[in-house]
């Protein structure tokens, strides 16, 4: 998993509430288990029209936004159904960051392991993101994991909460595989030992 530090980029600012799974990748584009090409679909019933032709008028779309890194958007983002493949098609985008009121439970989990950092601010805060979001490619946010800080391109500082055991995950790239695999000497210890005390456990014979 890619690590997550400091982020600057283009937002792009979708003021919309109870945007959900389905919303973010529809159920057509679940029959995949690989986690890249889903960027295409990201949004796909409000970037195309019923031909597959882009809609001009949706941000994703839009310069400078097609190549936005941070999204800003309403409260409850991501709720509906828990399928994982929501968070793969906004990384397959390019949106590693996204700022929002609030965030359903499993969608915001999902984030952490696929190195996507929901961050949760006051409305008052996401409005005024949202706002200078929509200025366009000049104004550019920077997202600070170490520091747990927004700012705005005009410098305003909004600092975010995140639990401590996530926040080490991201910073380090390590999703629950990656999670595992340092404790891979301890592992290979217990089989090691496993072995020569059941060793039909390993040779599939009987004792």
């Amino acid at each position: 998993m890619d690590k997550f530090t400091t982020l600057t980029g283009i937002a792009a600012p979708l003021p919309l509430v109870n945007v959900d799974t389905d919303m973010i990748i529809p159920k057509q584009f679940l029959k995949t288990i690989k986690r890249s090409g889903l960027g295409k679909a990201l949004f796909y019933e409000m970037r195309y029209d019923e031909n597959g032709n882009p809609n001009p008028d949706f941000i994703l779309n839009r310069e400078p936004w097609t190549r936005a890194e941070i999204l800003v958007a309403g409260e409850n983002f991501g709720c509906g159904s828990s399928r994982e493949h929501a968070p793969w098609a906004l990384k397959d985008f390019g949106i590693r960051c996204v700022i929002a009121p609030s965030f359903a439970d499993i969608f915001y989990n999902n984030c952490f392991k696929n190195g996507i950092l929901p961050v949760v601010l006051p409305e008052e805060a996401v409005g005024k993101l949202m706002e200078d979001a929509g200025k366009g490619g000049n104004a550019r946010i920077t997202v600070d994991l170490p520091q747990q800080t927004v700012s705005s391109s005009e410098g305003e500082v909004f600092r975010f909460e995140i639990d401590p055991f996530r926040k080490h995950c991201l910073l380090e790239g390590l999703d629950d595989i990656g999670l595992t695999l340092q404790k891979i000497r301890h592992i290979d210890s217990y089989e090691e030992r496993q072995k020569g005390a059941m060793p039909w456990l390993w040779n599939g014979s009987a004792a």
